[in-house]
């Protein structure tokens, strides 16, 4: 029998665009079902690595942005300890946990290295759902054409607002992920189509 999946919608705040040189400052994940129902929260600021310098240009960003910069720099743990903590809160979710994250490509690279680093292993394995790509076959655009202000207003949620806070950030994104996934599931399995369907229209490029 198949297993649930349960999607950890992912969210990294850091002090530069790779992790090594640069330190994850804070990381938090919020645990759905495919249902959209919130299981869980994860979250955790980390101290910087001891040889890691930050970047210029991101410092440049976070003094734009004092309120959040604050809020990554409360309780920060060991990268050990959290990483540990993190890795047990993965594994003891109640189904396969799928790794959640827009853009994939950023929030992955760090979680996956420092997962690697302090605990020698992921509980995600080398994988994650990249919420863009999927925006790209739900709308029928280029990827360069699936960011945000691209997506229909029924993703997002009520009164959503990007705080750049990461368990905010992470909540807000599962939240947007479970509305897509909804919208996903309503097309039929392909062995279950019928030619000319209208959901063919959905799936085909826009010309625009």
């Amino acid at each position: 029998m198949e297993r649930d999946e349960v999607y950890v919608s992912t969210d990294v705040e850091s002090d530069g665009p790779i992790p090594g040189p640069h330190s994850m400052l804070s990381l938090a994940s919020a645990a759905f079902t495919a249902e959209g129902r919130l299981l869980d929260t994860f979250a955790v600021n980390l101290l910087p690595l001891p040889a890691a310098v930050p970047s210029p240009q991101t410092m440049d960003w976070w003094k734009g942005n004092p309120d959040a910069w604050a809020a990554t720099q409360v309780d920060q743990q060991d990268p050990e300890a959290a990483m540990r903590a993190f890795s047990s809160w993965v594994d003891g979710q109640p189904d396969i946990p799928v790794f959640v994250a827009y853009p994939a490509g950023f929030d992955f690279t760090f979680v996956h290295w420092y997962l690697h680093r302090f605990t020698g292993a992921s509980p995600f394995s080398h994988s994650a759902l990249d919420m863009k790509t999927l925006a790209m076959v739900l709308i029928g655009r280029g990827y360069r054409h699936a960011t945000k202000n691209h997506w229909p207003r029924t993703w997002f949620p009520a009164n959503s607002r990007h705080t750049h806070r990461a368990l905010d950030d992470a909540i807000e994104q599962g939240r947007e992920f479970c509305a897509m996934l909804a919208e996903l599931r309503r097309v039929p399995p392909r062995d279950q189509r019928e030619p000319g369907a209208k959901w063919e229209a959905k799936l085909r490029p826009s010309r625009r």
